[in-house]
């Protein structure tokens, strides 16, 4: 950072409260103390240990109780910005909605005429009775911000909540890299003219999946190693180890099957070890999880070295790196760790990689390639997931179309286009081949049919690969059943989503690799 512009940024940060310490210029804030906070609710006071303490309580669950720092905006925009402190709470009641309970959040302003007008950027933290822990969140400062405003406090829960040690750290800016040349080719990992398919079950049984191979004409299935047992972490090591040998013992007689059928395999790791939620533990907060996600990608390709049913690894099912701990890697710099470990034992192994931001197509703005070949890029289309899985998360808020307008913005086929528009500028820029990993919309959304068609439409436009998520997995996505949420019985007549999802099913050719 050029001299000048690190004592200007050091004037304007005591003008607003932050004092910058002795950081290397690659983070130059790094703030202590909560000075530009003075004033508003909740108590400010001396803790033994723990220095200065902000403490906040809400008494009504109706409403929230927060203290607002003005971040310097002209600083930081366009930057990346890693905010962390120290917590500890009392008594915090259950969240209405998920992004309610205890606030560590950024609210970033646009202009007026922007589309969505403001973003809200928070780190995921838990409820209840807990000490003194750790916490920190990453978010990215768009070019066009106006202003971003930090918000500590409680919103729509009852409790009392204490933060100290408050850092705000400039991270360095992403740089992306340069496009490839126009006529450089693309990898696709297979030779067939589209993989079209779907996410199963993770116990998806033999004659489940020749139904969809030999009736329905899928030439790929996407099967997720997935790990639901509420009594376990995946920070246990030994514990995660057995069961990643029982699932993949269950995964070898999948790939016989598959192979039997003539089906591509894409092996998705859904429970990464270490975790996917940061309020519960996360992949990019340890670094022995990190380290023992490249060993456990290591063992899997030693295990399926040559084995030609697999079309690729799917390193992590939608990645979530904003709370990176220092001392750890983000998503960019493991994924091509894990990559270049795969590479080491299988040279040919197709890699594929979601990006950050949960796997959604905005990941792509601040992720680039891997300077590795044979990789597949991949994303998940569920936007927008207010129409795409409304009543999943609130089963009382109302129902929405499409076509229409959902939360005051007009949802047809040209927005669900602008919606991919980073994952097809990624592939055109970078000459690589996008495959949708997941897409769908939930059975009893209004006119899922016309949503479904939009989107396999704009996939088969661009040359992409995909899989509909999924089949007979939960019912809520379930191509058999009809429209009627309370109905779990299969439908006599096929439904109009399944007739879009075959369609282009019927028009594929089997693998012979």
């Amino acid at each position: 950072m050029p001299k000048n512009l690190l004592l200007t940024m050091v004037a304007l940060l005591f003008s607003v409260g932050i004092a910058l310490s002795d950081s290397s210029p690659a983070q130059a804030i790094l703030s202590k103390g909560f000075d530009g906070l003075k004033g508003g609710p909740g108590k400010i006071m001396e803790t033994p240990g723990h220095g200065s303490v902000l403490e906040i309580t809400n008494a009504d669950v109706t409403t929230g109780v927060n203290r607002n720092l003005p971040l310097p905006i002209d600083q930081i925009r366009g930057c990346p910005i890693l905010v962390s402190c120290d917590l500890s709470a009392d008594n915090i009641s259950a969240k209405p909605e998920s992004w309610n309970g205890i606030k560590l959040l950024a609210h970033i302003e646009f202009p007026p005429g922007v589309p969505h007008g403001e973003e809200w950027q928070q780190a995921n933290l838990p409820v209840g009775t807990f000490d003194w822990r750790h916490v920190f969140f990453r978010f990215q400062v768009p070019d066009n911000a106006t202003a971003v405003t930090l918000i500590l406090g409680l919103e729509k829960v009852t409790g009392t909540v204490r933060f100290s040690n408050l850092s705000i750290s400039l991270v360095p800016k992403f740089v992306q890299a340069p496009a490839v040349p126009a006529d450089q080719p693309i990898f696709t990992g297979h030779t067939v003219p589209r993989l079209r398919g779907a996410m199963v079950h993770p116990d998806i049984s033999e004659q489940d999946l020749a139904n969809f191979a030999d009736n329905w004409n899928g030439n790929l299935i996407r099967r997720q190693l997935f790990r639901d047992d509420p009594k376990t972490t995946e920070t246990d090591f030994v514990t995660y180890d057995k069961w990643l040998d029982e699932i993949l013992g269950k995964t070898d007689l999948v790939l016989t099957w598959a192979a039997q059928h003539h089906v591509k395999v894409v092996l998705d790791l859904h429970s990464p070890p270490g975790g996917k939620f940061p309020s519960t533990g996360s992949l990019f907060s340890d670094p022995k999880a990190e380290e023992h996600f490249v060993e456990i990608w290591e063992k899997m390709a030693t295990r399926y070295k040559g084995n030609q049913t697999i079309w690729g690894f799917d390193l992590v099912n939608e990645p979530n790196d904003d709370q990176t701990a220092p001392g750890c890697m983000d998503w960019q710099d493991l994924a091509l760790a894990a990559g270049k470990a795969v590479r080491e034992i299988d040279p040919d192994r197709t890699l594929i990689i979601e990006p950050p931001d949960n796997g959604g197509a905005s990941g792509w703005e601040y992720f680039n390639p891997l300077p590795l070949s044979h990789v597949v890029y991949s994303f998940h289309m569920y936007d927008p997931l207010r129409y795409t899985h409304q009543h999943v998360f609130n089963p009382k808020e109302s129902s929405v179309s499409y076509p229409g307008e959902i939360d005051g913005k007009l949802w047809n086929r040209d927005a669900l286009l602008k919606a991919m528009q980073p994952s097809i500028d990624f592939a055109r820029r970078y000459r690589v081949h996008m495959y949708v990993g997941e897409f769908s919309a939930i059975r009893w959304a209004p006119g899922a049919e016309n949503y479904l068609a939009d989107a396999i439409s704009i996939f088969e436009e661009q040359g992409w690969d995909w899989s509909y998520h999924s089949y007979r997995e939960w019912q809520g996505w379930s191509l058999e059943l009809g429209t009627d949420e309370s109905n779990l019985q299969p439908s006599p007549e096929p439904t109009a989503r399944f007739q879009v999802v075959e369609k282009w099913l019927k028009q594929n050719e089997k693998p012979t690799d």
